[in-house]
């Protein structure tokens, strides 16, 4: 696996001290809760409504063949049904279930579960520990959302998340032969977006740059032609 800290390094990761002095002034927190919940119906419409369409099928079929492949439908719907909402859970909610640190195993199986068995994305995974704290596990995931999407054609995803000396940073590097980025979504992580470019498609980046100014912290990104880096350093305590 690449030593991912060095090629954060060499992509030339945007400076966070560096940013305009003209910055526009915050989003609304409520702003961007109203975008993230519209991201989450988005994203939920497609398996719920398979298994809408499956249940209607079934309904009406009466061979035996055709109405194993409905449930085999609605297994498959219901599967991604829980494995979305299980995943915005920790990226865009609370997660009151988990205490401060969350094990590392979390994060692994909801990334590799949205990514799903069709093989165009492979994901790699480097950690020092076996729990992270909660803060760098919501930027973890979100990091990992605008990565696969990014990856129009596949790819693959390196992750490395360190904590020591009271902070955790985390670098996660995208590659593949297609790197689409808007380069809204890198507004809103440097805190450059206007309030009128809020959309549910910029409003993950959004929470987190405020999530890390709220605890002191940074994140930041870098895109070349065949990669996009993103980088996070949080306290910890």
């Amino acid at each position: 696996m690449p030593d991912l800290s060095s090629t954060a390094k060499t992509e030339n990761l945007s400076n966070p001290d560096s940013l305009s002095p003209a910055m526009k002034s915050p989003l609304a927190a409520l702003d961007i809760a109203a975008q993230l919940c519209s991201r989450l119906c988005h994203d939920m419409l497609s398996p719920v409504g398979a298994l809408s369409n499956g249940l209607e099928l079934l309904a009406d079929e009466k061979d035996p063949e055709m109405r194993q492949r409905c449930f085999e439908l609605l297994e498959a719907s219901a599967r991604s049904s829980a494995d979305k909402l299980k995943f915005f859970r920790l990226a865009f909610g609370a997660a009151g279930g988990f205490g401060d640190m969350v094990p590392v195993a979390e994060p692994k199986a909801l990334v590799e579960a949205l990514i799903g068995p069709q093989g165009r994305t492979t994901v790699n995974w480097q950690f020092n520990g076996d729990s992270l704290p909660k803060p760098m596990v919501k930027v973890l995931l979100n990091f990992a959302l605008i990565a696969i999407e990014a990856l129009v054609r596949g790819g693959t995803i390196d992750v490395a998340c360190e904590t020591r000396a009271g902070h955790s940073e985390l670098v996660l590097r995208a590659g593949g032969p297609r790197i689409a980025f808007d380069e809204a979504i890198g507004r809103a992580l440097s805190g450059e977006l206007g309030a009128g470019e809020l959309a549910s498609r910029t409003a993950p980046a959004a929470m987190l740059h405020q999530l890390a100014e709220a605890l002191n912290g940074h994140v930041q990104f870098a895109r070349s032609e065949d990669a996009l880096v993103l980088g996070a350093m949080l306290p910890v305590g």
